[in-house]
């Protein structure tokens, strides 16, 4: 058994009059899925936030953030960010960056670098493998320009809301004008939501970590989730308006089981039609199909952890009580997460 296991994350958290996630390509609009009507928030997206509070709130070394060059006022790019601070090694990169060692990364030199690397020891320090945030698909051209890939033993799908939602579109002034000579103010506008719960899937992969030697610990997957759960939560702006809601961990004892799309097993009952949701109070979460497949695999299962908002509302079997409550009846260990709500 690794040190890690195998474990399955659900995530939800809800969202109130803002945008989780606009697509520069549409207007910047909440990402909407016109057969369903339900909104969905790239698992970048989730990713960001989880480094963003891991290097800005808790100072863990992270890779992947926007940094700026004092000099130029141009963005650093992931390149010159492994030339300058990792002395162009990714191992070394791989070996202190929390977020790498949990999502990973693709580190690529073009050929005619390795062709120097192979003809000069002083050309193989100068190169500088490209990065990416995420491992590229399987391609002729991968193989030719990859020297190194790391396949994040955590991964997530996009989050999707778990009801359909209305777009708004909203219109407002802005005090200042917009320019020299001008007497009022200029139009603002964006598109918004109401209300939205969104909830994400995502899996843990121990024996992916000790296969390509990440040196991930249960510590690193403490961390990743405080970050989720405060970042989610202090990511309070104009554009974001998030609470999280649950958190749960479920724990197996074989690192090659899982029971797999345990987000599927969660339905809303709502007192109003789905685009009228807008609090909490409109709703509860049915965990009953949820629960039942915990039960069936419970031999399985090691642990489960649970944060749950105390606004969110979950019943099981007709009976509204917190989810944590109903897995102790139930005879599951359910533990707590190193943190407070």
């Amino acid at each position: 058994m690794s040190e890690v296991g195998r474990r399955e994350i659900v995530f939800l958290y809800d969202t109130v009059y803002s945008n989780p996630n606009g697509d520069p390509n549409d207007e910047n609009k909440p990402r909407l899925d016109d057969e369903s009507g339900h909104i969905f928030v790239t698992d970048v997206r989730l990713k960001r936030t989880i480094r963003d509070y891991l290097k800005d709130v808790m100072g863990k070394e992270v890779y992947i953030y926007e940094e700026v060059n004092e000099e130029t006022g141009l963005r650093v790019s992931k390149k010159n960010r492994l030339k300058k601070d990792f002395a162009n090694d990714p191992f070394e990169a791989l070996k202190r960056c929390i977020d790498l060692r949990l999502f990973g990364a693709t580190f690529a030199i073009k050929k005619e670098e390795k062709k120097n690397k192979r003809t000069s020891s002083k050309k193989e320090k100068d190169a500088t493998p490209e990065v990416s945030e995420e491992p590229a698909e399987d391609s002729e051209e991968q193989d030719n320009n990859c020297d190194l890939k790391a396949l994040g033993p955590v991964q997530f799908r996009f989050g999707k809301s778990l009801h359909a939602v209305k777009l708004q579109y909203i219109k407002g002034t802005t005090v200042m004008p917009s320019g020299e000579g001008k007497k009022v103010g200029t139009f603002t506008d964006k598109w918004v939501v109401p209300y939205a719960l969104i909830a994400f899937y995502g899996m843990v992969n121990g024996l992916a970590a000790e296969r390509q030697k990440l040196a991930l610990a249960p510590e690193d997957l403490d961390d990743m989730y405080k970050a989720m759960w405060y970042g989610t939560k202090d990511l309070f702006t104009t554009s974001k308006s998030q609470s999280p809601m649950l958190l749960v961990e479920v724990k197996y004892n074989q690192d090659d089981y899982f029971i797999g799309d345990l987000d599927r097993m969660l339905s809303l009952k709502a007192d109003v039609n789905d685009e009228s949701i807008r609090d909490t109070k409109d709703y509860v979460l049915d965990v009953t199909e949820f629960v039942n497949a915990l039960s069936e695999h419970a031999d399985k299962i090691q642990s489960v952890r649970v944060q749950q908002n105390p606004l969110f509302r979950t019943v099981y079997a007709g009976e509204e009580k917190p989810l944590k409550e109903i897995l102790e009846q139930l005879g599951f260990v359910v533990e707590s997460f190193p943190f407070e709500g």
